[in-house]
């Protein structure tokens, strides 16, 4: 045995090259392997072709007009807006009631209406039904991608009943785009009105609170916090000095009621008749000259008695009461003055903090008050727009039209393909029944499995006859020794 291992990579490589010079004859010797595989290939392709229901398609092209108001005065974002509002379109048309309502009125799918469910039916028909967004780079910027038109389209077995469906759903789409603009236009200026409405409710409440503070605190907020110190010294004084009048008025008044009795005539007539009583007896005339002299005395000092003015002094003491009562309130007020003070000063600081807080809330709703009402103006600007047709809006470019030929089955593809496959087939079936025989081809085979080489290689010479088929002989080798 040849141990070189380049001996057995020569012998390897003639091998492969001689397996290349034999292939016509593999192919040849097992062409019914191949024959018969493309027979069927063809045979399924054209069972194929004759077979499966052909389908149309019928499609409408809508554009994206843009719209002819600038973006800062309407505040929309015409590309995001139209993508989402083609999705919820597409969710709107493809609904069961939908779909079930133009099964009925086109009568579609009626080979399979009696045996299939109506909710295969309708899954049939919501796989057929395709809305396709074409997107561009919008201008200025690569990154940016910005909607302009959509692709409408519906298959079906019946050329003319497609037309018919992809028609009735356009003329959908076109009222669902056109009443969804206009209602979310509508909502969105109802939204921010309500919006706006209770804002100025908030900043009216918010307003109200601080003048309340305002006026529970003006002393501290006007700045006037420091304390002013008070005169009550004064006002005891004063009073002190009016109850000593009324004291000596009352005294004044007393002694006037009481003048007869201290009058000094009265006096000495008194002591005259008490002089008269030691020395002699009631009967005796001095005693009642003396008496009588009295009561004339006493009669003389009450007359003088009620010429004294003593309603002026009760005037006066009434005065000089109203004085105290009126110093003293006055005292009071001031005590009270200065404890109020007092409390605003130590209220101070939490009422300056109270009113920052109010007035920083307050500065953030009148921002955001002044917000809405810039989008609130955008928003009644849109429903304009759409009023007027101005806004962003579907335009049909190319309304459907029934379809001439069906998009499948691809008649020339299924005829290559069924050729196509039916030959690879062949050939790897005969490929595979020559590995299964390996059926000896070359001497180099007899010398890979012996290990030596034939001594010789006898021809095998082939004798056409006329009237006969020719047949192959085969070539006998024999092996060295």
């Amino acid at each position: 045995m040849n141990n070189n291992p380049y001996d057995i990579l020569d012998e390897e490589a003639a091998g492969g090259g001689n397996f290349l010079q034999h292939l016509p004859t593999i192919l040849w010797q097992r062409k019914w392997w191949i024959i018969v595989p493309l027979i069927l290939g063809i045979v399924g392709a054209g069972a194929a072709i004759l077979l499966i229901p052909p389908t149309y398609r019928s499609n409408a092209i809508m554009l994206v007009e843009s719209s002819q108001l600038p973006q800062e005065l309407t505040g929309m974002d015409g590309t995001d807006l139209i993508d989402r509002r083609i999705a919820a379109i597409q969710q709107q048309i493809t609904a069961r009631p939908d779909l079930i309502e133009l099964i009925e009125r086109y009568g579609l799918y009626p080979d399979k209406r009696g045996s299939a469910p109506l909710s295969e039916l309708v899954d049939d028909m919501r796989s057929s039904i395709s809305l396709t967004p074409t997107q561009a780079a919008a201008a200025g910027n690569s990154r940016e991608r910005s909607t302009i038109a959509f692709e409408l389209a519906f298959e079906s077995s019946e050329p003319v009943q497609t037309q018919a469906v992809t028609q009735d759903l356009m003329d959908r789409v076109l009222q669902l785009d056109a009443r969804g603009n206009a209602e979310q236009a509508t909502n969105t200026v109802q939204f921010l009105t309500d919006q706006a409405a209770t804002l100025e409710t908030r900043i009216s409440e918010v307003q109200s609170q601080i003048a309340q503070v305002n006026a529970r605190n003006g002393a501290v907020l006007s700045g006037n916090g420091m304390m002013i110190g008070g005169d009550s010294g004064s006002y005891d004084v004063q009073i002190a000095a009016l109850q000593r009048d009324n004291q000596s008025l009352i005294q004044q008044r007393q002694m006037a009621q009481s003048s007869d009795q201290r009058d000094p005539i009265v006096s000495a007539a008194e002591q005259r008749l008490a002089s008269a009583r030691a020395v002699y007896a009631e009967t005796h005339p001095d005693v009642i000259f003396a008496k009588q002299a009295l009561a004339e005395a006493q009669k003389l000092a009450k007359s003088n008695t009620k010429k004294i003015p003593v309603d002026t002094i009760d005037q006066q003491i009434a005065f000089n009461n109203n004085q105290i009562a009126t110093l003293r309130a006055a005292k009071a007020n001031q005590v009270a003055q200065m404890n109020s003070q007092l409390s605003a000063q130590s209220r101070a600081p939490l009422v300056q903090q109270r009113l920052s807080e109010m007035q920083q809330s307050l500065s953030a709703l009148n921002a955001q008050y002044e917000q809405i009402q810039n989008q609130l103006l955008s928003a009644r600007a849109g429903v304009r727009a759409e009023d007027e047709q101005m806004a962003e809006r579907l335009s049909v470019v190319e309304p459907p039209v029934v379809p001439d030929e069906p998009i499948w089955p691809n008649r020339l593809l299924l005829a290559a393909g069924g050729i196509l496959g039916g030959l690879g087939l062949g050939i790897l079936l005969a490929f595979a029944v020559e590995l299964l025989f390996r059926p000896i081809r070359d001497p180099n085979t007899l010398k890979n499995i012996f290990g030596v080489s034939p001594l010789g290689v006898i021809p095998v010479i082939e004798v056409r006859q006329p009237k006969r088929a020719s047949r192959k002989g085969w070539r006998r080798f024999v092996p060295a020794r």
